[in-house]
């Protein structure tokens, strides 16, 4: 039998765990919706900030589904699906999915039609974000306790610290970035790209300052993410023309 991986089973599979963490999102929407007019919260109040985070939602929702699209044309459809629907990133997982296929020998350039190339890469998907699943609840009130002492003694150096966190965080993928500047112009691609995307969210932050357009925080991130992509396809030309 040949493998498949837009396999009617793997959708269903993919469905039934969907479906699942789409209950879970329903029932605690029941449970603070009650839990607020428990508590005389105004009913007002509480349709806003339903209807907020629903249009909130809907921006950020459209990097994910053209991570799910730029994963498919290798991956099937039910993989990024299931895994960029319940706890993945897109950082992460096309990450993830590219570093497993470049081990195997194999590239996401291409459709992977060899299961054992495709459930390398799941694996590699799924296990590498298990550790966030168990360090979190192990040790992030203890992490967010010290932190705390630290901001409460030296604010100054409580910030240095996050911020060293961060850049910790950022650094871990810019290696993926630099990773082909050796090779000439073309390996810059990603640079120029990322600069890019850095460029649309300084706009954003400029918006936000000079117009106290205080909306635009929930879109700068998805609007950097959509320009980047849209703007990598221009920059790919020009650099393959200065190239050719």
């Amino acid at each position: 039998m040949e493998f498949n991986s837009n396999s009617a089973f793997l959708y269903i599979i993919v469905g039934i765990v969907i479906a699942f963490v789409l209950l879970q999102s329903v029932v605690f929407f029941v449970k603070a919706w009650r839990r607020g007019k428990e508590l005389g919260m105004d009913m007002k109040a509480l349709k806003k900030t339903v209807g907020t985070s629903a249009v909130f939602t809907i921006a950020p929702a459209f990097a994910i589904l053209l991570g799910v699209i730029a994963l498919s044309n290798a991956l099937g459809f039910p993989l990024p699906w299931l895994r960029l629907t319940v706890i993945g990133s897109l950082t992460y997982e096309a990450t993830a999915a590219a570093a497993a296929a470049n081990a195997v020998g194999s590239s996401l350039a291409e459709r992977i039609t060899d299961p054992t190339i495709f459930s390398t890469i799941a694996w590699v998907m799924a296990i590498g974000i298990i550790p966030g699943l168990v360090l979190v609840p192990a040790l992030g009130k203890k992490i967010e306790k010290g932190i705390s002492n630290l901001e409460s003694k030296d604010s100054k150096w409580g910030k240095i610290f996050l911020s060293g966190l961060f850049m910790g965080m950022i650094s871990a993928f810019l290696g993926l970035v630099f990773a082909k500047v050796h090779i000439g112009l073309v390996g810059w691609i990603p640079v120029f790209v990322m600069f890019a995307s850095a460029l649309l969210m300084l706009i954003c932050g400029l918006v936000r300052k000079l117009f106290n357009a205080k909306w635009i925080e929930d879109y700068a991130l998805p609007i950097s993410l959509l320009g980047g992509m849209a703007l990598s396809i221009p920059i790919t030309n020009l650099v393959m023309s200065l190239v050719g």
